[in-house]
């Protein structure tokens, strides 16, 4: 029995997501956070808590892109046709936040505000237009042998713009839980509240694509109650319930800083293994599998061995940069 290259290039485009939302995730929420924080100590602590990490954190993106290229290449003709226009703005809104993070480090005290306000509008487009990207896909792609032959405006609906929406509230429950473990002092505090206000805009979330998406697709809801599938998506929405009820008890400890973000990782994950559950092995719906959609045996083989030998590199200067700049981070520290 040969190995079988589609599954385990799912797999690695799998954990590429995964790792882009988590990593990017919390920073994204930090950007989202900056409206709400008027003092400029204030944002240089936060902006400076992600300085170090901001850049590794994308590389899961390219990861994934490219992954998908390689060993999908019909998948990645499709959604880049069918959803040319929010990923266009989605580039946008990171290379947007990409150059503010780098001018207002160098901007004077009466322009500094341009770039906090780019920073923020940035994070928010990119954040907004993924949750579009995530809820299209969901909705379905229109194909024909193979190739897109829907409208340019299929990507927008209801139930997109409600997962763009819901992506806000996941990045933003990231960031206020990575920046209560990274700061200290009233800052602190103010974060704490911040927390609490989106956890349960987070489990709102939650609640709502758990009721609108099997009502909207049906191999989605025949998953979830008619297959094998059921035991192992059972546990998850009480592990959700268990890890946020835990995670409000840890924002009221003034002791325990690090516990709320480790449990947001675990709520984030839970909602992300439930997605990846609810649709494998289909890898763009309705109906396409990865069977389908895969490159040649060859292809896969050849790109597996790049990407074995990159993954752990990245791996290890991820993992070495987030314990060289762990700890807090205080007021008139700059590392940038």
């Amino acid at each position: 029995m040969g190995i079988d290259m589609s599954i385990i290039w799912a797999g690695i485009i799998v954990l590429g997501v995964f790792m882009y939302v988590v990593m990017d995730g919390f920073d994204l929420g930090v950007g989202m956070l900056f409206p709400f924080f008027q003092d400029r100590h204030d944002r240089d602590v936060m902006m400076n808590t992600i300085a170090p990490v901001w850049d590794g954190n994308e590389t899961w993106l390219v990861l994934g892109g490219a992954g998908l290229l390689a060993a999908f290449p019909v998948v990645y003709s499709a959604v880049l046709s069918a959803l040319y226009l929010p990923i266009m703005l989605m580039l946008i809104g990171l290379i947007l936040r990409g150059v503010a993070f780098e001018f207002r480090f160098k901007a004077s005290d009466a322009r500094r505000h341009i770039w906090d306000k780019a920073f923020a509008g940035g994070s928010l487009l990119a954040t907004l237009m993924q949750g579009v990207t995530l809820g299209a896909i969901l909705m379905g792609i229109e194909l024909d042998g193979g190739v897109f032959v829907g409208g340019a405006w299929d990507w927008l609906s209801p139930f997109s713009v409600f997962t763009g929406c819901a992506l806000v509230a996941a990045y933003v429950f990231l960031g206020s839980t990575w920046l209560v473990m990274k700061t200290e002092g009233r800052l602190q505090q103010e974060l704490r509240r911040a927390a609490r206000a989106s956890t349960i805009a987070m489990a709102v979330a939650i609640a709502a694509v758990s009721l609108w998406t099997p009502l909207l697709h049906g191999h989605i809801a025949e998953r979830w109650f008619g297959s094998d599938a059921l035991q192992w998506l059972l546990p998850v929405p009480f592990l959700v319930v268990l890890s946020l009820a835990a995670l409000w008890r840890t924002l009221g400890s003034e002791r325990r800083n690090a516990s709320p973000f480790s449990l947001a990782l675990l709520v984030t994950f839970l909602g992300y293994s439930g997605l990846v559950i609810s649709i494998m092995p289909i890898i763009l719906p309705p109906s396409l599998t990865i069977w389908q959609a895969a490159a040649p045996a060859s292809s896969q083989g050849f790109a597996l061995v790049g990407a074995l030998f990159i993954i752990p590199i990245i791996l290890g200067y991820t993992a070495w940069s987030y314990y060289v700049f762990r700890g807090k981070v205080r007021h008139g520290e700059h590392y940038h």
